[in-house]
């Protein structure tokens, strides 16, 4: 057990069982993983419902976990940059049943001629890390990152399943979406939904608004590593270099490094739950449906489950892993942050968090959190 701290925000007599839960996870959270520092934040049809936040920013409990401050959410920040491909397909930049070649030629190599936009997004691509490892400073030259995927094979046959791409997913998505849009994704970001604190890239005068985070006790488990999974997770250049280092908070990197509020990370996954950002639509139902049809599901070549994966974001049929509804859409991050969309009763959420735990998926203390705010419903 260990001392409750300060919990602030709004959450209405209606969600009491959510402050409960969010309240629990400091003092006695599953698995012994009590919160240092956390955000919980949910939109009911656009609009924020709950927003609650405790605990500390930094590991010394001298800097309280604010309002404004910005917690890194690595892989969370998928689920955006999926919403960035799907509003090129909106636009008519991009449809996720032709091949990428289409529209950047040089992806076409080594027998990727045929690979679609949708079979990128949904990971069955076959490139979820380097035949040759790199180094992870090789990283920040993002032109030799591209050129070395673009002359790579498919470590498996292109759209037969799905194997995680955890880094390199956001150096071919962001590629395509500045070839079609003119524009990087952070740049797009920053323009298309203004008033968001939300970051892929984070100028250096925001540094000093970032959480501290509290690495995992253990790795995650992956099963039985092979050459497709040591290439993901486990080659010294599987990924970039120091997670706190400037070099990495600084780029652009639409898999990995977002930098963003729980509040924030909510309002925009409206859009997936209901094609609209405040009042504007930005999906039309039709980029909706295809966007998050299921395209894929079966075990995954990387992650050690029998999942689903839409145009960017896991489904949640068949793992229950963003509430009981088997339409939401959402994805986890490193360490346990968690963001959704659920589209039956139009919600969308978001978790964050300064402890990080070794679950890949579901971690405990978000699904704690969605199992009080679903019991509401």
């Amino acid at each position: 057990m260990s001392d409750l701290p300060d919990i602030h925000g709004v959450c209405p007599p209606r969600f009491a069982a959510v402050k409960d839960a969010f309240a629990a996870n400091f003092t006695d959270a599953p698995e012994g993983l009590n919160e240092r520092a956390a955000r919980f934040s949910v939109c009911l049809g656009g609009e924020p419902v709950i927003d609650l936040w405790a605990g500390w920013a930094d590991t010394a409990q001298t800097a309280p976990y604010a309002a404004d401050t910005l917690t890194p959410v690595f892989s969370a920040g998928k689920a955006v940059m999926a919403l960035l491909i799907a509003t090129c397909v909106e636009r008519g930049l991009l449809d996720y049943d032709k091949p990428v070649a289409r529209y950047w030629p040089d992806f076409g190599q080594a027998g990727k001629e045929a690979i679609t936009v949708g079979e990128l997004m949904s990971h069955q691509a076959g490139l979820p890390g380097f035949a040759e490892a790199i180094e992870p400073g090789d990283w920040f030259d993002r032109q030799k990152v591209l050129a070395r995927l673009c002359a790579q094979a498919p470590m498996w046959e292109s759209g037969t399943a799905s194997g995680y791409h955890p880094i390199t997913i956001g150096y071919l998505a962001g590629e395509l979406f500045r070839i079609v849009d003119g524009r990087s994704m952070g740049t797009a970001l920053r323009a298309d939904f203004t008033g968001l604190d939300l970051w892929i890239g984070l100028p250096a005068a925001e540094h000093g608004r970032v959480a501290q985070m509290r690495k995992p006790s253990a790795a995650p488990s992956l099963g039985t590593v092979d050459a497709i999974k040591r290439s993901a997770f486990f080659d010294r250049g599987s990924s970039p270099g120091p997670r706190e280092a400037t070099e990495w908070r600084t780029a652009e990197i639409p898999s990995a490094n977002m930098h963003a509020t729980a509040r924030d990370l909510a309002r925009i996954m409206a859009v997936v739950a209901t094609g609209s950002f405040e009042g504007r639509e930005v999906l039309s139902a039709g980029t909706l449906e295809a966007a998050r049809r299921e395209r894929v599901h079966g075990q995954d070549k990387v992650l050690p489950f029998v999942m689903g994966w839409a145009a960017g974001w896991t489904s949640n049929r068949g793992l229950e892993i963003f509430g009981p509804n088997p339409e939401a859409r959402g994805h986890y991050g490193w360490g346990g942050s968690c963001v959704w969309a659920d589209p039956e009763p139009g919600l969308s959420a978001a978790y964050v968090m300064t402890r990080q735990s070794p679950h890949l998926i579901g971690d405990p203390r978000a699904v704690r959190l969605q199992e009080a705010l679903y019991s509401v419903f």
